[in-house]
């Protein structure tokens, strides 16, 4: 039946390379959250002069800024898709409507689009009140192709357990998180993390429902060993390397706002005084990376789709640091998480949500 709807969709709907619609600029009303729309400009500006801004940006909370846009390298709409966040108002077959009482805005749906709600759907499946997170199509504001719909995820360190319950901690800026194991997943899930009890890592993606996750999907999988007794690293001689591969994950907003564009980083200088290092008590994970400073400027590539761009530190990733697993996206990542990236840096590189993870490499100061 999915099939047979979207046959007939492609033959009302396709269209050739120039369609689109016509962008048009709004303020954010609060409920619609958007990424900005950047463009290029100025581009002899010192680059300093961005890591200064992201800086800036990170410690408001804020977005990373138009002005970064403009350098060769940074995420561009016209080149790599942007996310919008809102609340589903409506949804059709071809037209799909977010905002609040007093703002709306229409996104035409692709023939193709698809949207996730705890499994894959129709995107006219989705419901009133869907919180959803919306990949635009590159170049066009206005058309959407892919969609997420209440999805969560919570990675850290199990505190408590009762029965198909955990209470995980996610680190001392973020408050514990009750994860719900869904009945008919459970099982996948303890195929993954064999250890769920107190002291040892998990890593879960599903639906959220209010202030709870019902855990649908295993992240990745667990480490053997409690969260405080990290295996030693292999040994390296010679100097750093240039690039650094591994594993690159996404983390939901808290304190940042939805659509920045931002990666939270293993290895923070510690004179930056993360806050989190009081609690894991660990300043160096598995993979052996050079200290940054917040603001510096990585080129992440995701090597399963081969995009990439230029992304500012913002912000801190310890609990990234513990695991020293592995991508399977697409081959075998080395093992050890490199980037906790936003939701909208890991749409941007091509990342589908409900994956995890994508194998990356990075780069520093290129």
């Amino acid at each position: 039946m999915v099939a047979r709807r979207r046959l007939l969709k492609a033959a009302v709907l396709r269209r050739g390379p120039g369609f689109g619609v016509a962008s048009r600029p709004h303020a954010d009303p609060v409920g619609v959250r958007r990424t900005p729309e950047f463009t290029s400009a100025d581009r002899a500006t010192a680059l300093p002069a961005v890591e200064t801004a992201a800086a800036a940006a990170a410690s408001e909370g804020g977005q990373t800024g138009d002005e970064a846009a403009g350098f060769a390298g940074f995420a561009d709409s016209a080149q790599l898709p942007r996310t919008v966040c809102g609340t589903v108002v409506d949804v059709g077959p071809h037209v799909l409507v977010i905002g609040d009482t007093d703002y709306e805005q229409r996104f035409i749906l692709t023939p193709d689009a698809v949207a996730w709600r705890g499994g894959l759907l129709e995107p006219a499946a989705l419901r009133h009140g869907d919180n959803v997170v919306v990949r635009l199509h590159s170049g066009h504001r206005d058309v959407a192709d892919r969609i997420w719909a209440n999805i969560g995820r919570v990675t850290g360190v199990i505190a408590e357990r009762a029965g198909n319950q955990l209470l995980v901690d996610e680190g001392a800026t973020r408050k514990p998180q009750h994860v719900i194991l869904h009945r008919h997943a459970a099982g996948r899930i303890q195929v993954r993390f064999p250890t769920l009890e107190p002291g040892f890592l998990v890593d879960i993606i599903g639906r959220r429902d209010g202030d709870e996750l019902v855990g649908l999907i295993p992240a990745t999988s667990q480490p053997s060993y409690p969260a405080g007794q990290i295996p030693a690293a292999p040994l390296i001689s010679g100097r750093p390397p240039r690039a650094i591969t591994g594993s690159a994950t996404w983390h939901e907003p808290h304190s940042e706002a939805p659509g920045v564009l931002g990666v939270s980083y293993p290895a923070l200088d510690p004179e930056t005084g993360c806050v989190e290092d009081a609690v894991t008590g660990a300043r160096q994970g598995y993979g052996r990376m050079p200290y940054l400073a917040m603001g510096s400027v990585l080129r992440i590539r995701n090597d399963c789709t081969g995009r990439d761009c230029l992304v500012p530190i913002t912000g801190c990733a310890p609990i990234a640091r513990l695991f020293n697993d592995r991508c399977v996206t697409c081959g075998t990542s080395p093992r050890g998480r490199v980037a906790d990236l936003t939701m909208a840096t890991f749409i941007a590189l091509g990342g589908e949500l409900e994956r995890g993870c994508f194998n990356a490499t990075l780069s520093v100061g290129e």
